[in-house]
C-alpha cells in the first residue's frame, strides 16, 4: 500500500458516506411531504413516525462524513469546517431542529401544538438537502479561502502561536457566499428534489394505509419532483461537464484552470464513466417503474442504490486523476488536493485496517434495518406512548 494508494483510498470512503447521506436524505425528504401527502392528522403522523424510524440513521453518517473528513484530510476539515462555519452551523442547526421536532411534537405540555414542530420538519426538510447540495456543489465551484502553510512554521517561532492560522475565509460571510453561486443553488436543488423522490418511494414502501395505496396520490408528488430533479441535476452536470475544472501538476504541485476538465476525467477514467451511466440507468428505471407500475414497492432501493452509486462518482471526479477537490476562488494555489491536505501514511495506513471493520458495521446496519422495517407502519402502531 503506497500513500498515494491509501489517499485515492480514502478519498474514495469519504465520497461513498456523503453519496449514502444524500440518499439517507429521503428523511428530509419525505418530511417536506408532510402536510401535502398527510391530509388528516392521522395521516401526518404516519409519515412523522415512518421517517421518525430512520432519521438517527441520516444524523449519524453526517457526523461519520465529518469524522472521516476529519481524520483524512484535516487541512480540508480546518478550512471548510473552520471557515464556512455560517454555512455548517446552519445546516447542524436545522439538523437539531429535527431531533428537537420529533421528540416534542406529542409530548404532555407540548403548548406549541404538533403542528408547529411538523412545520418544523418541513423546515428541515427545505434546508438539509439545499444547503448539503450547495456545500457539496462548492468542490466544482470553488470556496473563498486562503491558506498559508508557513504560518505552520511561524507559529513554532512565536509566542503567540494561537494567532498564527493556517487557512482563514476571504471575506466576511463564512461559507454563506456560496448561496451566491447560481450553480451552487441549481446542485442544492437537484438534491432537494431527488430527497423528495426518495421520500415519496419510502412511504409508498413502509405505510401500510389504505390512503397511502392511493398510487395516484403518490404520483403526482412523484412525477413533480423527478422533473424538477432532472432538470436541475442535467443543468448541473452539463455546466461541470463543459466549464474549466481545477487541475494540478503532479510534478510540481502547481493549479491551473484547464477546459473541460471533469469531462477529461470520465473520459481517462473510463470505468467510472461505466459505473456513472450504470447509477443512472437505476435511478431513473426505479422511478418510472413506481410510477406505471401500482403493485410495485421496491423503487426506493432501486432508485437509492442509483443514488449511492451516481453521487459516489461525481465526487471522485473532483478529487482524482489529479483534480484540485477543494478550490479556492480566492488564491489558486491555495486550492486543495490530496496530496496537499491529507495526513500522513502512518495514519492513514492505521485507518485503513481499522477500516476493515466497515463491513461488520454495514452488516449490523442492515440487521437493525431489517428488524425495523419488518412490519409496515399502520395506524395502530401510532396510537402508543412510545410514538411520534
Amino acid at each position: 500500500m503506497t500513500y498515494i494508494f491509501l489517499q485515492h483510498y480514502w478519498c474514495f470512503v469519504v465520497a461513498l458516506l456523503a453519496a449514502l447521506l444524500v440518499f439517507l436524505m429521503f428523511v428530509q425528504g419525505a418530511n417536506t411531504l408532510i402536510f401535502s401527502l398527510g391530509r388528516t392528522p392521522d395521516e401526518r403522523r404516519l409519515i412523522v413516525n415512518a421517517t421518525g424510524r430512520k432519521w438517527e440513521f441520516t444524523f449519524t453518517t453526517l457526523v461519520t462524513f465529518g469524522g472521516a473528513f476529519f481524520a483524512s484530510y484535516p487541512l480540508f476539515y480546518s478550512t471548510s469546517f473552520g471557515g464556512a462555519y455560517w454555512l455548517w452551523m446552519t445546516i447542524l442547526f436545522s439538523f437539531v431542529l429535527q431531533a428537537v421536532s420529533y421528540e416534542f411534537q406529542n409530548k404532555m405540555g407540548n403548548m406549541l401544538g404538533a403542528k408547529t414542530f411538523q412545520w418544523l420538519l418541513v423546515l428541515n426538510g427545505i434546508l438539509g438537502p439545499l444547503l448539503l447540495g450547495g456545500a457539496v456543489a462548492t468542490f466544482f465551484t470553488g470556496s473563498n479561502f486562503i491558506i498559508d502553510k508557513s504560518n505552520i512554521v511561524n507559529s513554532q517561532l512565536s509566542t503567540f502561536s494561537s494567532q498564527l492560522i493556517i487557512s482563514r475565509w476571504a471575506n466576511a460571510s463564512h461559507g454563506l457566499d456560496a448561496l451566491l453561486n447560481p450553480w451552487n443553488l441549481v446542485l442544492g436543488l437537484a438534491v432537494f428534489f431527488l430527497a423528495r423522490v426518495l421520500g415519496c418511494l419510502y412511504i409508498h414502501k413502509q405505510v401500510d394505509d389504505t390512503a397511502f395505496d392511493d398510487h395516484n396520490r403518490i404520483v403526482q408528488p412523484l412525477w413533480r419532483s423527478t422533473l424538477l430533479f432532472l432538470g436541475f441535476f442535467l443543468a448541473f452536470v452539463g455546466h461541470i461537464l463543459t466549464c474549466e475544472g481545477y487541475a494540478v501538476d503532479p510534478a510540481t504541485g502547481v493549479i491551473f484552470m484547464e477546459p473541460y476538465k471533469y469531462l477529461h476525467n470520465l473520459i481517462d477514467m473510463w470505468p467510472l464513466l461505466v459505473v456513472l451511466l450504470v447509477g443512472v440507468v437505476f435511478v431513473l428505471f426505479g422511478i418510472l417503474w413506481s410510477l406505471t407500475h401500482k403493485a410495485y414497492k421496491r423503487g426506493f432501493w432501486v432508485v437509492g442504490f442509483g443514488t449511492v452509486v451516481t453521487v459516489t462518482v461525481l465526487l471522485l471526479l473532483t478529487a482524482w486523476n489529479n483534480t484540485a477537490y477543494y478550490p479556492s476562488t480566492a488564491d489558486l494555489q491555495s486550492s486543495l488536493t490530496m496530496q496537499n491536505s491529507s495526513s500522513s501514511e502512518f495514519t492513514l495506513r492505521t485507518m485503513f485496517y481499522v477500516s476493515l471493520l466497515i463491513p461488520f458495521v454495514l452488516a449490523y446496519i442492515v440487521y437493525a434495518w431489517r428488524a425495523i422495517d419488518k412490519k409496515k407502519l399502520t395506524l395502530d402502531e401510532i396510537n402508543n406512548d412510545h410514538a411520534y
